[in-house]
């Protein structure tokens, strides 16, 4: 094979699960460039009696993209969009092109892939075709199924096949020698009476797509079957007319069976999309973005003209009997109400409690007339069991997506889980109903087909099965002769007691490092490489491998404490290498829909394996940063200067680990505290509010220019300010590299000295972070931390709430740049978006990660990949800002990458501000001879050591 073949222990892991309850080891993974990779691939697992399973982005949620033996990841290679044909609207497509790529590629064209489900920005075209995909607008465009015209298949056995409609006459020779017409003639009375009449059904086998009155649509039948009948190498599917502008109807119900009943009477309307869901999913912060009700429907209209998609919203709003209603018109409003929809398959997996609920009935489909009547009885089955759910989903085809709150890491809870599974497999089929609406049956639902289609139709599917794949070697266990829905759980191998000697509190996890690992269900949202996507996870967009995503990092866990594939626990050299690349920027804290915290998981494992043991050089360079920095601080000049030196530079470097491209960052001959305690001070009023200013170890060694300004524009604002004793720190260093007794040692020093009568200003986001987030976490048993934590502010949060009054300077200029990835998942920028607007400050700040990331891009074997984060927002930001555009980054670690990647240096927004002060101290420089702010001390107010 020209492709790469991997049976390590790394690449299995990665590959045990997919976003369902179930867990399969396979033998390796394979990563085919082509067609006759796959071929050759088949052949020698044919010649093993190794089962193959096709698998595109792993976001399946019914088990069917695992397995135990190869696994063909087609999403690294066979990713490409071979034709787009605007006059045809058809597209020929490879099986692992992501779905986002083939609309972007479509758009200009004003053509889209009707189909969408919520996991878009990462699923894949042949992932979709297995599955048959739905998505939010099936209620316009219908299914994938809909949309395939052509299907290029492989089988197990050997055979290339194409696939299309158009007769038996047009069937490849090799499936009529299996009999399969004969089949079809044989079974035309139970073909016709069978299956229910769904636009959502899903489940099964598409047989009747071989009925001739629909035309023996080979193609159409290969949909939705899983992986279980042959691989896909191409397709062309149909593509359709996209409205050119769109609006959004967002009506409030009491209830979500008063929305589900309100749905049938929404169809008439011809909407794009009827979504619904309850208030459980949608965020406290994000409430206000609706209208008033406990439930909604999200109702799309479309129109050549805004004015005409705005007039049919507005018509469906007065003619819907709801709570209340608004249309939604402009593009980012519509974005970030989608977000909240798309995001539920991840939110809706932690209860209002916090407790964990699983897929397992993500999908089922009634008719849209029955849906109201369905939610109700479906809810009295959940309280008869003694379980929760928060149903959601496409209301407008009759299809609930909800996650239950099923015990299944104990054998009692796993028994309600098959019970409770088996009566409502009934009340679906009782309600005319479908197993699957979307999703597929995979291992979650086959087993309990029979109790939909009854034993002789699904004896049917398993000779249909047997006509295309006789020896079974595709995708064994689902579909047909499926496996128990009860077996293979992924939580049976997990430890049943929390982790011992975990060094973080895990406070939403209930304390337990294994729990925090389940939070990743595999909804990958980790892999999207859509722009605007969020920070995460800027290492898998740098690299593109599953390993470097957030998703993979946890996958790796698991399977470290599963103990089965990766052996070695805490000193498990897999995991090491994956979160080697983990920049611990946090992103998958907040842009995670289940609130993965790979930085955190990180730290953790670092700590776990290297204690007792040499660390890698850096971590002693670069992990205790403040402590090198306060011994080289009296000598700034002389270690300056030597850091000049290239041949010295170069030794320092290799023996500190530090990447060899990278220039040692220049110590300022004056730190910023030295400053503090040698200006002239004047006597603030003892009415003004008193603010503690906390001088990290960046902006006091490193850049003493932005707590210089700070201290300007903060007195300027009639704040008293002051400092608390030197030597503290917030342990950020000593955390991002799992030095983590270090980390609480100095935490606790911080605590004891910090006066927690005020509230604690930090100027640099990551230092902020760390005493919000990582230090209460470390030292969760000292009620001091919480409050600690409660004080911290960023520098627009602490102006806007104990200087509401103040009046910025008007600075009037536009800014580009970015806002850090720290400030961005912990500490949000709202405020900073505001301090900006009042400054007359215009334009938005990119997102994403710097790529530097503390520590990060400093190591050796780290600058490509750091180069790679930092060209995705940060570089072009920068680079394409006109001469006048302000540059802003309030992180060091971005100022630092931007300056060295591209020669111009972004300032903090606390100093353009005191720029605009005017007056003396304006200019404060960085680096050697750095005092600055000469008549600094005019403010009125006086900084004070603590």
């Amino acid at each position: 094979m020209r492709g790469e073949v991997s049976f390590d222990a790394a690449a299995r892991a990665l590959m045990t699960m997919d976003a369902s309850n179930y867990r399969r080891v396979p033998l390796g993974v394979v990563a085919p460039r082509d067609s006759d990779d796959i071929a050759a691939a088949l052949a020698v697992c044919r010649s093993h009696g190794v089962p193959v399973v096709p698998r595109g982005g792993g976001t399946s949620i019914a088990g069917q993209a695992t397995g135990t033996g190869v696994v063909l990841d087609t999403t690294r290679h066979l990713s490409a969009l071979l034709d787009l044909d605007p006059a045809s609207r058809t597209a020929r497509v490879q099986p692992g092109l992501v779905l986002d790529a083939l609309r972007a590629a479509a758009a200009p064209h004003g053509l889209t892939f009707g189909p969408d489900p919520s996991t878009h920005s990462r699923c894949t075209l042949g992932g979709m075709i297995g599955n048959n995909s739905c998505g939010s607008h099936s209620v316009a465009w219908g299914t994938t199924a809909d949309q395939v015209r052509k299907v290029d298949v492989l089988t197990y056995g050997g055979d290339a096949l194409h696939l299309s409609r158009g007769g038996w006459e047009a069937a490849p020779e090799a499936l009529l020698r299996t009999g399969l017409r004969t089949l079809v003639d044989k079974n035309l009375a139970l073909l016709r009476t069978g299956f229910p009449e769904l636009p959502r059904r899903i489940s099964g086998y598409a047989l009747d797509a071989l009925l001739p009155e629909n035309g023996v649509d080979l193609a159409r039948a290969f949909c939705g079957s899983e992986g279980t009948l042959g691989v896909v190498t191409e397709a062309v599917v149909s593509l359709v007319e996209a409205p050119r502008a769109r609006a959004l109807a967002v009506l409030g119900y009491a209830d979500e069976s008063a929305a589900a009943e309100a749905a049938p009477g929404i169809l008439p309307y011809g909407p794009l999309t009827v979504e619904g869901m309850a208030a459980d999913l949608v965020p406290e912060r994000e409430r206000g973005l609706l209208p008033r009700g406990a439930a909604w429907l999200f109702v799309e209209t479309g129109g050549e003209r805004p004015e005409e998609a705005r007039a049919r919203a507005q018509e469906i709003v007065r003619g819907a009997d709801a709570v209340d209603g608004t249309v939604v018109a402009d593009a980012a409003g519509q974005r970030a109400l989608w977000r909240i929809r798309e995001d539920a398959s991840g939110t809706a997996t932690r209860m209002p409690d916090g407790s964990e609920a699983w897929p397992g009935w993500e999908d089922c489909a009634v008719p849209v007339a029955r849906l109201g009547a369905y939610l109700r009885d479906f809810r009295a089955l959940l309280a008869a069991h003694g379980l929760r759910g928060t149903p959601y989903g496409h209301f407008g085809d009759g299809c609930i997506h909800v996650r239950i709150d099923f015990d299944l890491l104990r054998r009692a809870g796993i028994a309600r889980f098959r019970s409770f599974s088996e009566e409502l497999a009934d009340l679906v089929a009782a309600h005319g109903g479908s197993l699957s609406g979307e999703h597929g049956d995979g291992q979650a639902r086959a087993e309990l087909l029979p109790r939909m289609y009854g034993d002789e139709l699904v004896h049917l599917f398993e000779d249909f099965k047997d006509a295309w794949d006789p020896t079974g070697g595709m995708n064994p266990g689902m579909l047909a002769r499926p496996a128990r829905l009860d077996e293979n759980l992924r939580f049976a191998v997990l430890p049943p007691e929390p982790v011992p000697g975990v060094a973080f509190a895990y406070p939403h996890d209930g304390g337990d490092f294994s729990a925090a690992v389940r939070r990743c269900v595999g909804v990958a949202k980790c892999r999207t490489t859509e722009a605007g996507a969020g920070v995460m996870c800027p290492s898998f967009r740098a690299t593109g491998e599953e390993q470097h995503s957030t998703r993979g990092r946890a996958r790796l866990l698991h399977e470290m404490l599963a103990g089965e594939v990766v052996t070695d626990g805490w000193r498990s050299t897999e995991v090491r290498d994956a979160l080697d690349l983990c920049l611990s920027c946090k992103g998958c804290r907040s842009d995670c829909p289940v609130g993965v915290d790979m930085a955190t998981y990180k730290a953790e494992f670092l700590h776990h394996h290297y204690a007792g043991r040499l660390r890698p050089a850096s971590h002693y360079a670069l992990g205790r940063l403040p402590e090198w920095l306060r011994i080289a601080s009296p000598v700034s000049v002389l270690v300056n200067t030597a850091a000049a030196v290239r041949p010295l530079a170069s030794l320092a470097k290799k023996a500190a680990g530090i990447a060899p491209e990278r220039p040692i960052p220049q110590i300022a001959s004056r730190t910023f505290r030295h400053w503090a305690r040698t200006r002239p001070r004047t006597p603030a009023p003892a009415s003004a509010p008193v603010v503690t200013l906390w001088p990290d170890t960046f902006t006091n060694h490193l850049s003493p220019g932005v707590g210089i300004a700070a201290v300007r524009v903060l007195e300027a604002a009639g704040l008293r300010v002051r400092l608390p004793r030197a030597g503290l720190c917030c342990g950020l260093t000593y955390v991002s590299t799992g030095q983590l007794d270090r980390a609480r040692d100095v935490m606790r020093r911080t605590l004891e000295a910090v006066p927690l009568d005020a509230p604690l200003i930090v100027l640099e986001p990551s230092c902020a972070a760390a005493l919000k987030s990582d230090l209460p976490e470390l030292l969760g048993d000292d009620p001091r931390a919480a409050e600690l934590a409660a004080n911290v502010r960023t520098f627009a949060q602490a102006l806007e709430e104990y200087a509401p009054d103040w009046t910025p300077p008007r600075l009037d200029r536009a800014v580009a740049g970015q806002t850090h990835c720290h400030q961005h998942a912990v500490l949000g920028d709202a405020a900073e978006a505001r301090l900006r607007d009042r400054a007359g400050l215009t334009g938005a700040l990119a997102g994403g990660c710097c790529g530097l990331a503390g520590n990060f891009g400093y190591e050796r074997g780290h600058y490509g990949v750091s180069v790679a984060c930092a060209e995705e927002h940060l570089l072009p930001a920068v680079r394409g800002a006109e001469a006048g555009v302000e540059l802003l980054a309030d992180g060091f670690s971005c100022r630092t990458q931007a300056e060295q990647l591209s020669g111009r240096r972004p300032r903090h927004l606390a100093e353009v501000l005191a720029e605009g002060l005017g007056g003396a101290g304006e200019a404060v420089p960085d680096g050697p001879g750095a005092p600055g702010g000469s008549g600094a001390g005019e403010a009125p107010g006086a900084v004070v050591d603590g």
